[in-house]
């Protein structure tokens, strides 16, 4: 997550004024915390190979670490918000920290993948407490707007370097014992943030006009998980199978009866009368789209690095400090590029590079295990990215008048999360169909002894042709390694492609879309109102 610059401006006191009484033990807990919840977010990425060979995972298995995760972020993001403000962000932060750490424990003994989804689960939960509630509670103790902006960007500078370092954190770790090291140091955070907070800070809350929207949280939760169980399974159970089919319609229907729901709510978690707004729908759209172009692209990586080539946990890492990096690097540059270009053409200009990014990574030959065809296209996905986070939400804040700005917000950023969960789902459910296709026309017309391609199809039929990869030497059905090593560099080949696609699309709808389109003038704040960001008197984050 990143963060989001539509703040408002204010004409309150100077920023030599003396600051709220905390602020500084307020800073340095609420940034351990979301450098925590990132780290949580992005740690599994270096390790999709290792889970691969020690838990004997497929494909749509290690999909379901990432999604676990992001569908707990997605699911509950809203009400965690509400949460906070009702009861206390101090209990919020300090909750999700114990969350994160039984998690992470859960993960780090887990002795089969099932296991290893709960705890990432667990941690999806624990972060999406943390994410709002420390961010909320950091703006609370904040003086006027200039104070907000300095204190959100430290906040999102520790989100992004958590992005970035959690890959190499954990590629070090499985390095010198197992992956489940990597874990036991994350829980070990957990604890040291959960005494930052309980030390640092004092309980802050605003629990005037909210209230929970029980109804919407439950069907909204029921709709997307079912249709994202029918998106990850149909690749390998198949598409026409019974569960597939009723996940998805089950799915559809519950979400449909969310939007039945919301339209009556009398505090919506989602505010569906916004997408009356031509601008506002555009945004949201291309925050789905985009963002599933961009943690595609980054699921994609490690998954051609881990399960497919099986390379060194470090070396897999090393990418995406070009993907994770430039969000973190480029924050001062982005929020000047804001306040001088209009963020339109910010935004398209992102989802350009990124779509060049993806492409190049398309032309990328699965049996060369060097890095450097990763740098040129990492780093365009990365620019692109860093100049897309920020962008995104001050378009949707500019398409809206002020007094919706809040919620406005606090839409996009669960759109942009949802996009987050697609992004793996997609590449997942793309890549191993075509991946499987390729194995089987290829198995075909092999020349293989009989025993090794009878064995070749029956682990296949099992496990895929990711299955049929990672074979030892000399065992039944490794004969076909290479059939199945390259069916997999054609399947994500693919997935890359759709990225670009889908990052391509992007920057058409948002050139296109905003045409003729006029922004809202921000209001005026004085420096004792609540940032219009996002309910709960909060800018939102913004990077996965």
């Amino acid at each position: 997550m990143t963060l989001n610059n539509g703040t408002a401006t204010s004409h309150g006191p100077t920023a030599g004024a003396a600051r709220k009484p905390g602020y500084a033990r307020t800073l340095a807990a609420t940034c351990c915390a979301v450098f925590v919840a990132q780290v949580a977010n992005a740690l599994p990425a270096s390790l999709n190979g290792l889970f691969q060979e020690d838990l004997n995972t497929h494909g749509s298995q290690l999909t379901w670490i990432t999604a676990a995760f992001m569908i707990a972020v997605v699911c509950f993001e809203f009400t965690f918000g509400v949460l906070g403000d009702l009861f206390g962000r101090k209990k919020l932060i300090t909750v999700g920290a114990g969350l994160i750490a039984v998690g992470s424990a859960v993960a780090a003994v887990a002795p089969s993948v099932q296991i290893l989804w709960a705890g990432a689960a667990l941690n999806g939960l624990g972060a999406g407490a943390m994410f709002p509630g420390s961010l909320t509670m950091l703006v609370s103790v904040t003086r006027n707007t200039r104070e907000r902006a300095h204190a959100v960007a430290l906040w999102s500078g520790f989100l992004s370097s958590g992005a970035a370092l959690s890959p190499l954190l954990g590629g070090m770790f499985a390095k010198v014992g197992s992956w489940r090291g990597s874990f036991w140091v994350l829980v070990a955070l957990a604890v040291v943030s959960m005494v930052l907070t309980l030390a640092l800070t004092s309980e802050s809350r605003s629990p005037e006009g909210r209230e929970l929207d029980i109804p919407g949280q439950i069907t909204f939760a029921i709709g997307l998980i079912l249709v994202l169980y029918a998106a990850v399974e149909g690749p390998e159970s198949g598409w026409a199978t019974l569960p597939v089919i009723l996940s998805f319609a089950l799915g559809v229907c519950f979400l449909a009866a969310f939007v039945l729901v919301e339209l009556g709510a009398k505090s919506p978690i989602f505010d569906i009368t916004l997408f009356r707004n031509r601008a506002f729908t555009v945004s949201s759209v291309v925050a789905v789209i985009g963002m599933l172009a961009f943690l595609g692209a980054c699921f994609a990586t490690s998954m051609w690095l881990g399960p497919v080539q099986h390379q060194d946990p470090l070396r897999v890492a090393v990418p995406f400090l070009l993907l994770q990096g430039p969000a973190f690097v480029l924050i001062p540059a982005v929020s000047r590029l804001l306040h001088r270009v209009a963020p339109t053409w910010l935004l398209t200009s992102g989802f350009v590079l990124m779509t060049v990014g993806c492409l190049l990574c398309a032309r990328l030959n699965v049996n060369d295990p060097g890095l450097t065809g990763f740098v040129v296209p990492d780093l365009l996905i990365g620019v692109g990215f860093a100049l897309c986070v920020s962008s995104v939400t001050a378009v949707a804040l500019d398409s809206v008048p002020p007094q919706l700005a809040g919620m406005a917000s606090a839409t996009t950023n669960m759109l942009r999360d949802l996009g987050f969960v697609l992004g793996p789902v997609v590449v997942s459910a793309v890549a191993l169909s075509n991946a499987g296709t390729s194995f089987s026309s290829n198995l075909k017309g092999a020349n293989l002894p009989a025993d090794q391609l009878g064995a070749a199809r029956g682990i296949a039929a099992e496990g895929g042709p990711i299955a049929v990869n990672s074979l030892p030497s000399g065992t039944p059905g490794s004969a076909a390694h290479d059939l199945a090593l390259d069916a997999l560099g054609s399947g994500f080949s693919s997935a890359f492609l759709i990225c670009g696609i889908a990052a391509a699309v992007a920057a058409v709808l948002t050139a296109v879309g905003m045409i003729g389109i006029r922004p809202h003038p921000s209001p005026v704040q004085s420096p004792a109102e609540p940032s219009a960001i996002e309910p709960g008197g909060a800018p939102e984050p913004a990077v996965k």
